[in-house]
Order: C-alpha cells, then sequence, then structure tokens
C-alpha cells in the first residue's frame, strides 16, 4: 500500500536518513570500540549505552527505509489548479459563527505538525476539506460538536 507524501516530507525523511548514516552510525561505531578498550563487557555502562543507541538507530534507518518505500510523492505544485481542496494542498478556512481564520497544509500522517499548519489528511477536517471548493462550506465533527468551516482559499503552495 503506498502512503501520501508531499515532496517536502520526503525531502525531510531523506535527510534525516542522511544524518544517520553517514553522521549518527560511525559516532555510535566510535562509542563502541572506545568503550570496548575500557575492559569487562558486562559492567561496562558506555559500552551498554552505545549498543542501545545503535540499535535505536538502525530501527529508525530501517523505519525511514520502509517509509519513503512505501511513499507516493505528491508534488501540488505540478497539479493543474482546480480550486478544489487535494492532498497538499494549503487552504484557509474560516469558522462560519466566529469568522476566525486558519490555515493548513493536508500533508501525509508522517508529517503533521499543527504547531506549523501542517493536518494529517486522514484527520476529521482534512477528510471533511478534501474534494470541496472555494467558497463552500463544510461541517466538521470535533469533540464539542459539529463546527461550519467556510473555505476561503485554496492555494498549490
Amino acid at each position: 500500500m503506498k502512503y501520501p507524501m508531499t515532496k517536502a516530507g520526503a525531502q525531510a525523511l531523506e535527510d534525516e536518513l542522511r544524518h544517520l548514516k553517514t553522521v549518527m552510525r560511525p559516532q555510535i561505531t566510535e562509542a563502541i570500540a572506545e568503550a570496548r578498550e575500557l575492559g569487562d563487557l558486562k559492567e561496562n555502562a558506555e559500552y551498554h549505552a552505545a549498543r542501545e543507541q545503535q540499535g535505536m538507530v538502525e530501527a529508525r534507518i530501517s523505519d525511514i527505509e520502509g517509509r519513503l518505500a512505501a511513499a507516493q510523492v505528491i508534488d501540488v505544485t505540478t497539479i493543474p489548479y482546480s480550486g478544489k481542496v487535494i492532498f497538499g494542498t494549503t487552504v484557509t478556512i474560516a469558522n462560519v459563527d466566529s469568522d476566525e481564520e486558519v490555515k493548513y497544509q493536508i500533508v501525509g500522517e508522517d508529517e503533521a505538525e499543527i504547531k506549523e499548519g501542517k493536518i494529517s489528511v486522514t484527520s476529521p477536517i482534512a477528510r471533511a476539506l478534501i474534494g470541496k471548493e472555494e467558497g463552500e462550506i463544510v461541517a466538521v465533527r470535533t469533540p464539542g460538536g459539529v463546527v461550519e468551516y467556510e473555505i476561503i482559499e485554496v492555494q498549490h503552495l
């Protein structure tokens, strides 16, 4: 199964993967070698800590490689503008009751970061917005009840 990911999200994972392989791996290997030189491995805290860190880094490398292999990278800037909300678009919406405006980019699950205005394509608000057009009113189920939003602007950034 392919998982949608923005071009920026894929680049961030590739950058992290490169860092883990070219910086972290050699550092950990060196730390293990230094700890081995200290003698008895049974009671060597530095050795055990380095091995534990090595396990975590290798697990993260494996995780990133799997995510990138299963990613369907979508560059929304190459998709003709239609005014519809699709994966990767940046959407400005206004609460119908309060007129409060917010701007979200709809991204893959791994990329979601609400503080940066990036919401997962699987979130309730994104699911309500996908396929709708500028000017439409959408109802979003929230823990506090149904909230209506008007789609102000859809951008392919």
